[in-house]
């Protein structure tokens, strides 16, 4: 018997496959590709990060919300499309806390749906991949979410970067918080340090992890060209985390290529800036069926093994690479995709996975002392 006290909704999957529940968050209807996310905490964070842009978002774990929201951990002021939870807690309790997860979801226009059987949707999703769907409390009918599914643009193909980038640059000097480790001791010539990083949807955490290690940072938009990076005369270039399809962001390729031809300038990636390295490179990347997107991914290679925090629906192909230009570092371990990689002979290296930890295990933080160690190798 339905409860006459909640709001109906639903989820109309792509094929057909309808998960009737209850409304929470914003009103509305959104439509998106649903993705699912294994982690068990840093909610705020996972809902803020750009790389979730155009998605709507399922988390496994079973109640969200009991914390509530804070004005700190958000990773950026974009959000995803929409979120699906088994339960949401209509109580917080945590000091840091100064609102409720559902008047947060409406501040941001957030549609939520709750109260579904989320075990049964990843199973779906892990037999027939990620597919799009639509997220309704307005009474659509079936056939009208269908019609809206069926006219919005799968996932491959699309350039999200251009949505997510910032428009303009800015300087990032300061942590906005005090995270993990920041009191870390460098000497004054580090501190210095000059990165550019290319906005493909950078994450707050990462900028403040970099200056946590005494670098100071001019964030560019994404289609900034080879003169505009140049010509600030930088210590590092930081290519960062987005959303989308990476072969579509053509720009960032183009740019990755003629920095990797240029090659005396330290270049470190992370998830989209990854896969755009790898294909600047000559390789080429392809959609995995439901993603990595959670925070206790195992990645390493000869016996060393990091646990890291993942949110990415691409890979590079490992077959696409030259063994002649590219080492790989690192492989997720869980089904062998490239997990890491260096330019051989030149101080460029990627990640596919969030050495920042927001949220997430601290394993991948070396990552950044070793940028840091080949700047100032050539400072």
């Amino acid at each position: 018997m339905i409860n006459p006290y909640k709001k109906n909704a639903k989820l109309v999957l792509s094929n057909g496959i309808v998960f009737p529940g209850f409304s929470f968050g914003a009103s509305g209807t959104a439509v998106g590709e649903i993705v699912f996310n294994t982690g068990m905490t840093g909610y705020q964070e996972v809902i803020t990060d750009p790389s979730y842009h155009g998605q709507i978002l399922t988390f496994t774990y079973p109640e969200i919300g009991n914390t509530g929201v804070n004005n700190e951990d958000s990773e950026s002021s974009m959000s995803v499309k929409g979120i699906i939870v088994r339960n949401y807690s209509t109580n917080n309790s945590n000091w840091r806390s100064l609102k409720t997860f559902n008047q947060w979801l409406v501040e941001r226009n957030i549609i939520g749906l709750y109260g579904i059987d989320t075990r049964a949707l990843v199973k779906i999703l892990r037999s027939n991949g990620s597919m799009n769907g639509v997220l309704s409390s307005d009474n659509k009918n079936v056939e009208t979410c269908l019609k809206i599914i069926n006219e919005t643009p799968n996932m491959e193909g699309l350039n999200l970067s251009n949505e997510v980038s910032a428009k303009q640059s800015y300087l990032w000097k300061f942590p906005t918080y005090t995270d993990f480790d920041v009191r870390t001791s460098y000497s004054e010539k580090s501190k210095k340090l000059k990165i550019v990083a290319i906005d493909f949807g950078i994450k707050k955490s990462i900028l403040n992890r970099l200056v946590s290690h005494g670098c100071e940072i001019l964030v560019l938009p994404y289609r900034s060209s080879l003169k505009d990076i140049l010509s600030n005369k930088p210590d590092g270039i930081f290519f960062s985390n987005g959303p989308g399809d990476p072969a579509s962001v053509t720009e960032g390729i183009d740019l990755a290529r003629s920095l990797i031809e240029h090659g005396e300038i330290p270049m470190f990636g992370i998830c989209l800036g990854h896969q755009i390295f790898g294909l600047a490179l000559g390789g080429s990347t392809y959609k995995l069926p439901f993603g990595h997107r959670g925070l206790n991914h195992p990645c390493g290679k000869n016996n060393k093994i990091e646990i890291t925090s993942q949110n990415h629906g691409f890979a590079i192909d490992p077959n696409s690479l030259s063994k002649d230009i590219v080492k790989i570092t690192h492989y997720n371990l869980n089904d062998n995709t490239v997990a890491g990689l260096e330019v051989i002979n030149k101080p460029i290296f990627s990640v596919q996975y969030h050495p920042e930890a927001a949220p997430g295990p601290h394993d991948s933080d070396y990552l950044f002392k070793k940028f840091v160690s080949l700047m100032l190798e050539r400072c």
